[in-house]
């Protein structure tokens, strides 16, 4: 269990958290939504030890969070942050292994290139193990970094907007990828992101951040209502539900009147 509470998070005079306190069990995908600039990917930064809060405690397996022994805390974290630039003269092969970075050494064991060549065969991109990093697209780029990742094998497993500059074909398969491997390892996985559908379909749990408060938690058809959607975000929405019977959210044009 991660919990964290009575968070208070600032910069200047920006608010972006307020006492805030949540608990996210293993084996779940707990997905944050909210505005631009509500704090989302501070909250991340800050559970990764990366920004100390004002106030309030973050534990992970009932061991709370120590600045001064921050190497250890991460040693049970995943972490892929928001626009990451792979500007170095790499394989896509060697970017995936250093996920196991600490486990390298100049005799490359067996087991981590298989690992590694594993990881890059479940999301469909084993063809480009040899490739330079840098000939890649953005979302290729993406994807890997999600790999990367993986290599970690992490308890923890937060994904800063990870399917921002994919298509529809890798957006599906690094979700389902996420929510299997989550299930199947009793990860803690936490993801930011915008698609208030894809949100929908692959939440177990969805936390819904404004101005500095947590207003909304549960499962995507508990929380996910026009009500809500208005309050946070000032839009008009109709919310539907698919052949699942999970909600579709589908805004409403703004009509402007004909002098």
């Amino acid at each position: 269990m991660l919990r964290v509470s009575n968070l208070d998070l600032a910069f200047d005079q920006l608010i972006l958290a307020h006492n805030m306190s949540f608990e996210l069990a293993p084996g779940k995908t707990h997905v944050i939504i909210g505005p631009n600039g509500t704090g989302k990917s501070s909250l991340l930064k800050t559970l990764f030890g990366e920004v100390r809060p004002q106030r309030g405690t973050i534990s992970f397996a009932e061991q709370p969070l120590d600045y001064k022994q921050l190497n250890q805390w991460r040693q049970s974290f995943g972490y892929m942050p928001q626009d990451i630039r792979l500007d170095i003269g790499l394989s896509v092969l060697e970017v995936v292994l250093l996920g196991q970075l600490k486990a390298l050494s100049l005799k490359l064991a067996d087991s981590l290139l298989e690992q590694a060549l594993r990881a890059l065969d479940q999301i469909g991109l084993l063809h480009l193990a040899h490739r330079d990093i840098r000939t890649l697209s953005g979302g290729q780029c993406q994807m890997i970094l999600f790999a990367q990742a993986l290599m970690r094998d992490p308890k923890v497993l937060m994904l800063d907007e990870p399917v921002s500059a994919l298509d529809l074909h890798f957006q599906q398969v690094l979700l389902e990828h996420l929510q299997q491997q989550t299930q199947e390892n009793n990860w803690v996985s936490i993801m930011v992101l915008h698609d208030l559908n894809l949100a929908a379909q692959y939440a177990d749990n969805l936390l819904v951040i404004k101005q500095g408060q947590l207003i909304a938690q549960g499962s995507p058809k508990q929380v996910l209502s026009a009500d809500l959607i208005h309050q946070v975000y000032g839009v008009e929405t109709d919310v539907l539900y698919d052949s699942l019977g999970l909600p579709f959210i589908r805004t409403q044009r703004q009509q402007k009147q004909v002098a």
